[in-house]
């Protein structure tokens, strides 16, 4: 057996209460300790940062595409079908899907309630799959049938429903504003709920055809192209990729300029996390190098007979590495079986709550991003395997004869 290996073995396996023992916990508790909260507040990071951009883009899409024009209302300018961007929108690299929508804006009046509201006509090409997760009553309208009865149907906000104390099923009259203004009478058939309050209190979903007919549109006319990206991170190389294809007559929004308050709010998440992930790294390496170093003081007589018998500097310091990695071992296994529990407990259970008016969703939310967890175990040990040498270089100073004298 190797002198490294029948060192490490002979520290993990000290007596039980002993001095080599009790230090060996605390190095061990250390490193899981700050693995289990680093891979616990990256989850819930990634878990935070992709529920509040999922909730976005329900109604903000990657891109906007609409009719330049100096009108600054909610009337907007009518947009052809028939243009380079919307039909060959498959072709743009970057671009995953594009459907045309419409924003108009309105009333709903009961007989005690009444509020303003936004109504967006969406069509057939319009991806009701980010509203799984968003509705919390009855089901999305048909929108674009061959019938009639589906450009009546509304889908309202869960605080829209509350304020005007309507129900799945139940009529309202829709007022638009004009002379004379005109009405219709809409019928809801979903409620959703985002948590964000700039949404919540202002936009409805109705069918496009709605919004053409009050507007004198033929079919073949919409307010705005609405565009997803397939990789979000390359948002701004797609829009470039856009905006060639582009009409002079047309202008590009992007997502992080519409909602430039939430995208900052989530780039300072990231920075916050820069400093906790700093914070623990410098904890968890300024303990292992504690812990080494009184390893190396109690040890002190063993050093000076290793010297004595004419064991090299190197080899000795090499011994005690060997021992802090073993200590870093212990420490990712259970750093990982506490950090993974604790995030597998929160998403299969949802035990943390969270107050929706201030975190745009009702429980703490957990992406499972084994990339990152990965990195954050090569990080650990890459780390304190780095750190572990400095207190080592106390070995390159100890003498043979005072290390023999040396008492505990």
């Amino acid at each position: 057996m190797n002198v490294p290996v029948f060192l490490a073995r002979k520290v993990r396996h000290a007596p039980e209460g002993s001095f080599s023992a009790t230090v060996t916990r605390i190095g061990v508790t250390s490193i899981a300790l700050g693995l289990a909260i680093l891979i616990v507040a990256f989850a819930v990071l990634f878990g935070f940062k992709n529920t509040i951009q999922q909730k976005i883009f329900l109604f903000g899409a990657h891109l906007q595409v609409s009719k330049f024009t100096n009108n600054a209302s909610y009337e907007e300018t009518a947009l052809p079908l028939n243009t380079n961007l919307y039909r060959d929108s498959t072709r743009i690299p970057g671009v995953r899907h594009i459907q045309a929508v419409a924003m108009k804006a309105g009333i709903l009046k009961t007989d005690e309630e009444l509020t303003g509201i936004i109504l967006k006509g969406v069509g057939r090409d319009y991806d009701w799959n980010l509203f799984r997760e968003s509705l919390v009553a009855g089901a999305v309208p048909v929108v674009g049938a061959d019938t009639g009865s589906g450009s009546t149907q509304l889908l309202l906000s869960q605080y829209m429903a509350n304020q005007l104390k309507v129900k799945v099923g139940e009529s309202i009259p829709l007022y638009f504003l004009g002379n004379p203004p005109r009405a219709r009478k809409m019928t809801v058939v979903g409620i959703y709920e985002t948590g964000l309050e700039e949404v919540d209190k202002t936009i409805a979903l109705g069918d496009i055809r709605l919004i053409q007919r009050l507007n004198r549109w033929g079919p073949d006319s919409v307010g705005t192209y609405e565009i997803f990206v397939r990789d979000f991170d390359n948002v701004e190389t797609t829009a470039a990729n856009v905006f060639d294809v582009m009409s002079p007559d047309m202008r590009l929004i992007r997502v992080t300029d519409q909602y430039r308050p939430l995208f900052d709010w989530m780039m300072l998440l990231d920075r916050n996390m820069v400093i906790l992930l700093s914070l623990i790294g410098f904890v968890a390496s300024f303990n292992m190098v504690s812990v080494l170093l009184v390893l190396i003081i109690e040890r002190t007589p063993m050093i000076g007979l290793l010297k004595a018998l004419g064991g090299p500097n190197a080899l000795i310091r090499r011994m005690f590495v060997f021992v802090g990695l073993n200590m870093v071992s212990w420490g990712l296994l259970i750093g990982n079986v506490v950090g993974l529990g604790i995030c597998y407990l929160q998403d299969r259970f949802k035990l943390i709550p969270l107050d929706p008016k201030n975190y745009y969703m009702n429980y703490v939310p957990i992406v499972w991003h084994w990339p990152t967890i990965l990195a954050l175990n090569f990080a650990t040990i890459l780390l304190i395997a780095l750190v572990l040498w400095i207190p080592t270089i106390i070995i390159n100073r100890i003498q043979p004869v005072k290390a023999l004298a040396f008492k505990k």
